[in-house]
């Protein structure tokens, strides 16, 4: 506990400093950064290979395993996204609106940091520099709260971003990781009042859950990922048969990762041996409703009501026909967690339909759900994807990371 006292502190005092730091200084620690990650390869990995054999040892499974582990490729893909947050516009200080009342009083909103961030999160070691990164762009000091499968690289990605940004002039305090583990500690960082400003749980469902729950400080929820794919009866197939097997297959264990595989009855004789041939290929165990088994039962599972509610983040789907795209959006609406959705057709009005009437935070039109992601829509990276509606929704880039000041230029008025 004293861990995390001393560096909420540390981190609150640093959120005052880094109100007077420039963009220069801030662009100047994301380039020292960036280059420390890839010339520090080895070190990373060396850590990372420590939380590999940890996981295996505890029996994690593959698809979360995949989560876990670092290459050499992905550290460079990671500060190449470090590098496109530095190119972004610093959105502090930007004054968004300003108007002259009557009686001569100009009034403006301008971007001001929330002040400190916490994070607490699952085996991504990724999300330990993206999240230390956007902060540091939008001046927020920050206390990430990572998960035991990954503390030896969160550790290592984190001395070595302290490292360079501190040198580059960004204050110390500024970057922080709890090394403690332990439930107890996650829980007592939920309740940090007067030292976190803001908290944003990232994981599954139990994670997220236990936040929402147990924290008294403010929260952004976001939620897992139980997305879907419709394919409608007008759809282009060989598109579909490429957004389906890309949606589920690319990288399973990834929260926009399509769960669930809503076919139109209308070209369900045609689509389901096709898709079905081709997800069990690829290793997908297939778990369907009657009426898609019909069709293809050939080493298909028999969906339960559980499977339509359920974040696989592994090969596994669960597939189901529909009478049009009416029932369509009312399975999604009442099954997802309100994170990506995807329709496939060829119909501008049914595209048009689905867009409005589904509930969630990235709406695709043939398109896979795989592109909800910070980086994909050019904010260089995310602190987590936002379900909620309130601040902030979908991928979190920098103006998701800031609160607004009104400033107020008189010239001697008094209020009568």
């Amino acid at each position: 506990m004293s861990e995390l006292i001393k560096k909420c502190t540390m981190a609150r005092d640093a959120a005052q400093k880094l109100l007077s730091i420039s963009t220069e200084v801030k662009n100047k620690a994301l380039d020292a950064i960036a280059d420390a990650l890839v010339e520090r390869t080895d070190e990373i990995l060396a850590a990372n290979e420590l939380d590999l054999a940890n996981a295996e040892q505890n029996g994690v499974r593959k698809s979360m395993m995949d989560r876990l582990r670092l290459t050499p490729e992905r550290i460079k893909g990671i500060a190449d996204g470090v590098r496109e947050v530095r190119a972004l516009n610093d959105p502090i200080g930007e004054v968004i609106n300003m108007w002259t009342r009557p009686n001569g009083l100009q009034i403006g909103k301008r971007r001001v940091p929330m002040g400190v961030i916490a994070i607490i999160y699952e085996a991504r070691p990724n999300v330990t520099v993206d999240a230390a990164v956007l902060c540091l762009k939008t001046s927020n000091a920050t206390v990430l709260r990572g998960g035991k499968e990954a503390v030896c690289s969160n550790t290592a990605l984190m001395k070595i971003m302290q490292d360079a940004a501190y040198a580059a002039g960004i204050p110390e305090g500024t970057l922080n990781i709890i090394e403690d583990t332990s439930r107890e500690t996650a829980t007592a960082l939920m309740k940090m009042n007067g030292y976190v400003d803001m908290l944003i749980p990232r994981g599954g469902k139990g994670l997220i859950k236990s936040v929402v729950e147990n924290a008294t400080v403010p929260v952004v929820e976001t939620a897992a990922g139980n997305c879907h794919v419709y394919v409608d009866s007008s759809a282009d197939l060989d598109m579909a048969e490429k957004i389906v097997m890309n949606a589920k297959v690319q990288r399973p264990s990834v929260c926009n990762a399509a769960e669930t595989l809503l076919v139109d009855k209308g070209i369900a004789d045609e689509f389901i041996p096709v898709i079905f041939k081709k997800l069990t290929e690829a290793g997908v165990e297939i778990r369907a409703d009657e009426a898609s088994r019909a069709i293809y039962p050939n080493g298909v599972c028999a969906a339960s009501e559980d499977d339509w509610y359920t974040e696989y983040n592994d090969y596994i789907l669960a597939v189901k026909l529909v009478d049009g795209i009416d029932e369509a959006i009312a399975h999604i609406n009442k099954y997802n967690t309100k994170h990506s959705e995807s329709i496939v057709t060829e119909s501008y009005s049914r595209a048009q339909k689905f867009l409005n009437e589904v509930d969630a935070a990235a709406v695709y039109v043939n398109a896979s759900t795989r592109f909800t992601d910070g980086n994909e829509f050019g904010f260089g990276a995310e602190i987590g994807i936002s379900t909620q509606k309130m601040h902030a929704r979908g991928p979190m880039g920098l103006e998701a990371l800031t609160s607004v000041k009104y400033i107020i230029y008189g010239s001697g008025q008094i209020r009568e």
